[in-house]
C-alpha cells in the first residue's frame, strides 16, 4: 500500500518497478510490527540468523557473498555530464552510457522478488539539515540495516511533502556477479544506482553514497559541507561542553576517538566525553555565524575486528542489543559472535565468516578483516544528549590526522583557516613495511574524502576556502594530529586511545585562548609544559617531558620530501586547484628549506 500522494515519488517508483519487474512492492513504514515480520522472513530464508536472545537480545548474524565483502572503489562511479566535473580522483562514466548499461542489468532484476520502498531521512526530520531519500531494494538485509542507520518510515515522507527534492536510490542484489557490480552516482540527477552487491557500504545508499558523495555536491551548490568526520563533545568539570570535528583516513582510530573514554584522572575531576557521530558530519553556518554540525545518521556501521573492552568499550556496549553483525564468526557453544581481537581466547567450536567450521589452529581468520556491526546510536553509553538536537552542535575545532611514523608531530595548529584547508588537503597515511622501522607507501587522502567526494577535488578545496570566508573570525581553529609517531624499532611513542584526551584538552585550551603556542615552520606547536602528561606511560615506562619534546619535533628534511610529494599530487588536480593552496605550499617549502650558514672569515 502506498504511503504518499507525492506524484514525483509515485511516478518514479512505478517506473523503477516497470524496469525491475518485482512480484510485489512493499512500502516500509518504520513500525516495529513490520520490522518483526521482516526479521522472521529473513530468518526463514536464511538471510539472517538470530543469535542468543539472552546474551545478545534482538541481534542477528548476516553473511554476505564471499566475493562481496567491502566497498569496491574501482566499480564506483561519479556520472557527471562533463568528465572534468568528476575530477581526476574519481572514476567517471557518461550518465547516458551508465543509465543504458545499468538499465540492461536492472531489466527484470527483481523478478520473483519483492521490491521494498524505504523512505528515509538523513538528520532529524525537523532539522534544517534534514534531507530525504528513498531507496528501492530487493534485500531485507538492506531494509533492516537502513532502519538502524537512518530515520525510516512515514515521517520521512511527511518531511518531503509534495517536493521533488529527494535522492532516488535503486538497488538490486541481482545475482551478485562481481564482474557486473556497479555503484553509480548521478549528482546532477540526485540519483544512485547500485547493482550486484549485497555488502553494506555498497548498498546502504543513505551512507557513503548519499551522505557523502551526493551530499558533498549538494553542499557545494547550497552553501554547506558534507564531511567524512566524527563529532565529539568534551564536557569540563563546570558542565560546559565544547565540540570537535575530526577527519581521519581508515585505520587511524576514528571510531575509538569518537567514543573516547576519559582516563581515570580526568573522569575523577568530572570530565566527560560525548559521541555525536563516528563517521559523517554535515556542517552549516548557523544564525549566530558559527559553524554547526549534525550527524545525519542514526546508527553506527563499525568495523568489528579489534573492537574490545580495552580498545573501545563504548562501541562494544553499543553492539549488545538490536545489532546486525556481518561476516563475523559464530560461536556455536552459545550462539554468540566472535572476531579477532574481541577476546584473547577464541571459541572452541565456531563457524567462520563464510559459515564453515573453523579451527583456531588453522591460521585462517575466523572473522573477515572488514566484518561489521550495524548498531543503533541509541545503544551507545556515551551518546551525546545533543544527538537529536535539530540545530546540531557548535564546532570549536576541526582536526585532521593521518598515520605518519616520522613526519607529523603529535599535534600542531594551523596559522589560520586557509592554512588549515592546506593541512587538510595534504592529509596522508603511511603503510608500515614488514621490517621494523621501515615505512611503506604514502597514500594521500585529503580531508579523508578521496573516495567520497562527489565532484572535482580542486573545487572541493575551493568550497572549503569560501566557507572560511563566510565564517570570518568565527571559524573554528584547525589542527593536525598524529597518534602514530614511532621510534627506530617501530614502537609507538604515544599511548593513544583514551590518552588522546590530553591532546584534545590542549586543543580546546588553544580555542579558548588559555595557553600560548610557539610558531614553527609548519604551524603552531604546544609548549611541552602545556600538555598534561602526568602519570602517562608508554612502552612500559614513564613518558617524560623530553620524550614529549621529541614527539613535537619537526624534521625539516622529512617535510621537504613531503612537500615534493604533495606537489606531485597537486599537479594531478590541474587548473581547478585553488591558487591559495599553491601559495601555502610555496610558504611551506620556503619555511623548511635548508638554512644557509654564512661564515665570516677574520684576518689571520
Amino acid at each position: 500500500m502506498e504511503m504518499t500522494e507525492n506524484k514525483t515519488v509515485l511516478r518514479w517508483v512505478e517506473e523503477m518497478a516497470a524496469l525491475t519487474k518485482p512480484d510485489e512492492i512493499v512500502w516500509i513504514d518504520g513500525s516495529e510490527e513490520q520490522a518483526k515480520a521482516l526479521y522472521a522472513e529473513a530468518e526463514k530464508t536464511g538471510e539472517m540468523l538470530p543469535l542468543n536472545e539472552g546474551k545478545l537480545p534482538g541481534c542477528t548474524l548476516h553473511r554476505s557473498a564471499v566475493n562481496d565483502v567491502a566497498r569496491v572503489e574501482d566499480r564506483t562511479f561519479i556520472c557527471t555530464r562533463k568528465q572534468e566535473d568528476a575530477g581526476p580522483t574519481n572514476h567517471w562514466m557518461d550518465p547516458r552510457e551508465c543509465y543504458e548499461k545499468l538499465g540492461r542489468l536492472f531489466d527484470g532484476a527483481m523478478r520473483g522478488r519483492t521490491m521494498y520502498v524505504i523512505p528515509y531521512c538523513m538528520a532529524k526530520e525537523d532539522s534544517p539539515f534534514a534531507k530525504v531519500g528513498i531507496e528501492l531494494t530487493d534485500s531485507i538485509y538492506v531494509v533492516l540495516s537502513m532502519r538502524i542507520m537512518t530515520r525510516v518510515g512515514a515521517a520521512a515522507l511527511k518531511t518531503l511533502g509534495d517536493s521533488s527534492d529527494f535522492v532516488k536510490g535503486l538497488h538490486s542484489k541481482k545475482d551478485l556477479d562481481e564482474t557486473e557490480r556497479y555503484i553509480c552516482h548521478f549528482p546532477e540527477d540526485n540519483t544512485i544506482w547500485s547493482i550486484n552487491s549485497g555488502y553494506g557500504g555498497n548498498v546502504l545508499l543513505g551512507k557513503k553514497c548519499f551522505a557523502l558523495r551526493l551530499a558533498s555536491y549538494q553542499g557545494k551548490k547550497e552553501g554547506w559541507m558534507a564531511e567524512h568526520m566524527l563529532i565529539l563533545g568534551i564536557e569540563n568539570p563546570q558542565h560546559e561542553t565544547k565540540y570537535i570535528c575530526a577527519a581521519f583516513p581508515s585505520a587511524c582510530g576514528k571510531t575509538n576517538l569518537a567514543m573516547l573514554v576519559p582516563p581515570e584522572k580526568f573522569a575523577a575531576r568530572g570530565y566527560k566525553v560525548w559521541c555525536v557521530g563516528d563517521d559523517i558530519a554535515w556542517l552549516r553556518v548557523g544564525e549566530d555565524g558559527r559553524l554547526w554540525a549534525v550527524n545525519p545518521e542514526n546508527g553506527f556501521f563499525g568495523v568489528a575486528p579489534g573492537t574490545n573492552e580495552k580498545s573501545n568499550p563504548n562501541a562494544l556496549a553499543t553492539t549488545r542489543k538490536d545489532t546486525i553483525f556481518t561476516n563475523v564468526a559464530q560461536d556455536l557453544d552459545d550462539n554468540t559472535v566472535w572476531w579477532e581481537g574481541l577476546t584473547k581466547t577464541p571459541p572452541a567450536h565456531a563457524l567462520n565468516w563464510k559459515g564453515e567450521p573453523w579451527d583456531p589452529e588453522s591460521g585462517e581468520k575466523a572473522a573477515h578483516p572488514n566484518s561489521r556491526f550495524t548498531a543503533p546510536a541509541g545503544n551507545c553509553p556515551c551518546l551525546s544528549p545533543e544527538f537529536d538536537n535539530p540545530q546540531g552542535v557548535p564546532i570549536s575545532a576541526i582536526l585532521f590526522g593521518g598515520r605518519r611514523a616520522r613526519t607529523a608531530p603529535l599535534v600542531f595548529e594551523a596559522r589560520d583557516w586557509k592554512h588549515g584547508v592546506f593541512l587538510g588537503s595534504a592529509m596522508a597515511s603511511e603503510t608500515t613495511a614488514a621490517a621494523a622501522g621501515q615505512v611503506g607507501t604514502l597514500r594521500r587522502d585529503p580531508m579523508a574524502m578521496l573516495p567520497f567526494c562527489g565532484y572535482h577535488m580542486g573545487e572541493y578545496f575551493e568550497h572549503w576556502l569560501r566557507m572560511g570566508e563566510k565564517l570570518g573570525d568565527k571559524a573554528p581553529k584547525i589542527f593536525h594530529v598524529n597518534w602514530f609517531r614511532t621510534d627506530e624499532q617501530g614502537r609507538f611513542l604515544w599511548p593513544g586511545f583514551g590518552e588522546n584526551m590530553r591532546v584534545l584538552l590542549w586543543i580546546l585550551a588553544r580555542c579558548e585562548g588559555r595557553v600560548h603556542a610557539r610558531e614553527t615552520a609548519i604551524g603552531y606547536l604546544p609548549y611541552v609544559k602545556d600538555v598534561d602528561i602526568e602519570g602517562l606511560e608508554v612502552n612500559g615506562g614513564e613518558l617524560t617531558h623530553m620524550m614529549l619534546d621529541g614527539l613535537l619535533s619537526v624534521d625539516r628534511t622529512l617535510w621537504r620530501e613531503d612537500a615534493e610529494d604533495l606537489t606531485r599530487f597537486y599537479e594531478t588536480l590541474g587548473d581547478r586547484l585553488p591558487p591559495e593552496l599553491w601559495e601555502e605550499l610555496r610558504t611551506l617549502k620556503e619555511n623548511v628549506a635548508p638554512k644557509v650558514r654564512r661564515v665570516t672569515r677574520g684576518k689571520p
